[in-house]
């Protein structure tokens, strides 16, 4: 755990979107009067998201795992 300060704040951001994303999901399903069609839109879409900033969780904690603390320095 040599890089826990480093990966502190990315799995933190990451969790807190991860929760919203989720809780808009299940709050779009209890929503009275939302056609079926939109609420699976409004369903799905933010799952997806959620998953997509798991991946770039997962990507980062490699990153820093890997001694590049500075995505910047690639540009």
């Amino acid at each position: 755990m040599k890089y826990w300060k480093k990966m502190a704040a990315p799995i933190i951001i990451a969790s807190i979107t991860i929760a919203y994303y989720i809780g808009f999901a299940v709050f779009v399903t209890i929503v009275p009067g939302v056609p079926v069609g939109i609420r699976i839109i409004m369903f799905v879409v933010p799952l997806i998201l959620a998953v997509v900033m798991l991946g770039v969780l997962i990507s980062r904690i490699k990153e820093i795992r890997g001694g590049e603390d500075d995505d910047l320095s690639q540009y």
